[in-house]
């Protein structure tokens, strides 16, 4: 039997949260450098399964591991990565360090215990970052869809104790209404996930039961539902498949989020801490758009391409929605969380475009957006514990006093907005590309998503750290080292990716390609036509398909 290296990089961040939450209550430091130290060997296994990773192999799935469980009810531990699992657990893992660190004072206990102020436990905070990485990781891997359930609706226990437990003290107005909004947007968070997640349950059930009567024996196999509707054993019926599709899709589009099922984005980011709030829209929502690619499309092709039209829409909606209420906010972090949702919007409208292009660019642009939020949501929260303020008026002139904490955020703003050069650039224009190649009216409105966030970062930037210089942050202090530890790697990485994107395109197309071929969608053929003509010049005409079919 082969190392089963899947199971180890889920493990190790599971072991590390048992081991954090064991520490006395008095090992407060101890406790940090425990976590980190988990987390930067979790990360340096998934360096192992990257550099391992053939993505010229013509197995749909590397570094398989698939062991009997519930027989009884066709459940098997299967796990396997394509190109795409590898580049989010390589995200995943990468932002895990850089969370601990950047929340390193988060849960200290507070200077003075009174009934309105508790003591936050160190040890539970780091735990159930942990817990979540080990959860989300395990999700990618696994290709057994009860697995996958289970892992997909276990990490809300955790994301829920670390917004409501472990929120943002930032408000102003007193621990108890500060409380108050924090248990308000954690069961929210709660109750719209766990509605979509009853609702994939049910479709789960019911693809068992087709698969239980047309294949003699149920079965939850990603690999064999597929390999037994390519040979013609299972045919589920138009009906049956567009019923199920929902019950998936719903789940994945409240977790995304998509709108009108986003709601709960704003509260969660706005009330959690910004290394929590990184959590949320860089890693765990990542599962939502990630399942939509592996399970929505491969497991329901012909429902897939029926739903396509309003998904379209409704990514369309997401894109200018988020960008316009992002540009009205006076709040810092929900400004960034509706800015996600617009990107959300930006990689369905990827995904369900069902072009190579579109289908690259959104998985790349999960990568690209988990880095950019990562590294503008962290330096606002360091922004905004300086300060003890969440609003954009209480702020101007921070550049003169901290111009390199002012330059980080202009970096990542920039980045948001997908500023040539950046890494979010590309995953940008290829999604828009295949999406205007299938799709032009989607893709040419779509485009003014670009417009509107150009509008609010800059807004965002010139209020906050351009102009006068406020008396509040006059004695602002600079980046620490600390805190430049956490930031430089990521800008570094936005440049880095910005100008030489091909080792995440070579990683993700061959698994892009796998999904587009298991949908039996292919490219739209060109419109222009490139002709030799004599003397060596070229030419071009337009060709249309009916042309194409006289010509045939």
């Amino acid at each position: 039997m082969s190392f089963p290296l899947l199971t180890v990089v889920a493990v190790v961040p599971a072991a590390g949260a048992i081991a954090t939450a064991a520490l006395p209550a008095a090992k407060r430091t101890a406790a940090k450098w425990l976590a980190l130290l988990f987390s930067l060997v979790t990360f340096a296994l998934a360096l192992v399964v990257g550099f391992r990773f053939d993505p010229g192999s013509k197995s749909p799935y590397q570094f398989t591991e698939s062991h009997a469980w519930i027989s009884d009810f066709g459940v098997r531990y299967e796990l396997g990565v394509d190109g795409i699992a590898v580049a989010l657990i390589a995200l995943t893992t990468l932002l895990i360090p850089f969370i601990i660190l950047a929340g390193w004072h988060d849960a200290d206990p507070l200077e003075e215990a009174t009934p309105n102020r508790r003591w936050r436990p160190t040890q539970g905070f780091f735990a159930l970052i942990l817990a979540v990485e080990a959860m989300v990781v395990i999700s990618f891997e696994a290709t057994d869809v009860f697995v996958f359930y289970i892992f997909f609706e276990a990490m809300l226990i955790p994301m829920y104790f670390l917004i409501g437990g472990f929120g943002d003290r930032a408000g102003g107005d007193g621990e108890d209404a500060a409380a108050s909004r924090r248990s308000y947007a954690a069961v929210k968070f709660l109750l719209y996930n766990l509605a979509g997640g009853l609702i994939m349950l049910a479709a789960v059930i019911g693809l068992y039961a087709v698969t239980a009567d047309q294949l003699g024996t149920g079965t939850f196999s990603l690999q064999q539902i597929v390999e037994a509707r390519a040979a013609g054993r299972l045919d589920i019926g138009t009906g049956t498949e567009r019923l199920l599709f929902l019950g998936f899709f719903f789940a994945f589009a409240v977790k995304a989020p998509l709108w009108p099922l986003h709601t709960w984005l704003p509260g969660a980011m706005g009330e959690s801490t910004a290394p929590v709030a990184v959590l949320i829209t860089a890693v765990v929502d990542k599962v939502g758009t990630f399942a939509m690619l592996r399970f929505c499309l491969q497991l329901f092709p012909e429902a897939s391409s029926w739903a396509t039209p309003v998904i379209l829409v409704l990514a369309l909606i997401s894109v200018l929605y988020g960008a316009l209420l992002a540009v009205a906010q006076r709040d810092i972090k929900r400004l960034i969380a509706y800015a996600s949702i617009s990107h959300f919007g930006f990689i369905i409208l990827g995904i369900f475009a069902m072009t190579s292009q579109g289908q690259g660019g959104a998985t790349l642009y999960m990568v690209n957006h988990g880095i950019s939020t990562a590294a503008l949501m962290l330096v606002a929260g360091f922004l905004i514990s300086r300060r003890g303020s969440r609003l954009i008026a209480d702020y101007g002139g921070v550049q003169k006093v901290a111009p390199i904490l002012a330059g980080t955020f202009l970096v990542g703003g920039l980045a948001t907005l997908s500023l040539p050069g950046l890494a979010p650039f590309i995953s940008e224009f290829l999604v828009l590309v295949g999406t205007f190649s299938r799709y032009p009216v989607i893709g040419i409105i779509a485009t003014l998503g670009i417009v509107l966030a150009a509008l609010y970062v800059l807004v965002l930037y010139q209020r906050t750290m351009t102009g006068p210089v406020k008396s509040e942050v006059t004695g602002m202090p600079d980046l620490r080292v600390r805190e430049l530890v956490v930031v430089a790697p990521l800008i570094a990485l936005l440049l880095f990716l910005g100008v030489y994107p091909k080792p995440l395109t070579d990683l993700v197309n061959p698994a892009v390609d796998h999904t587009l071929s298991v949908v039996d969608k292919k490219d739209p053929k060109p419109t222009v036509q490139v002709d030799a003509v004599p003397g060596g010049g070229r030419h071009g005409h337009a060709v249309h398909d009916q042309d194409v079919e006289a010509a045939k």
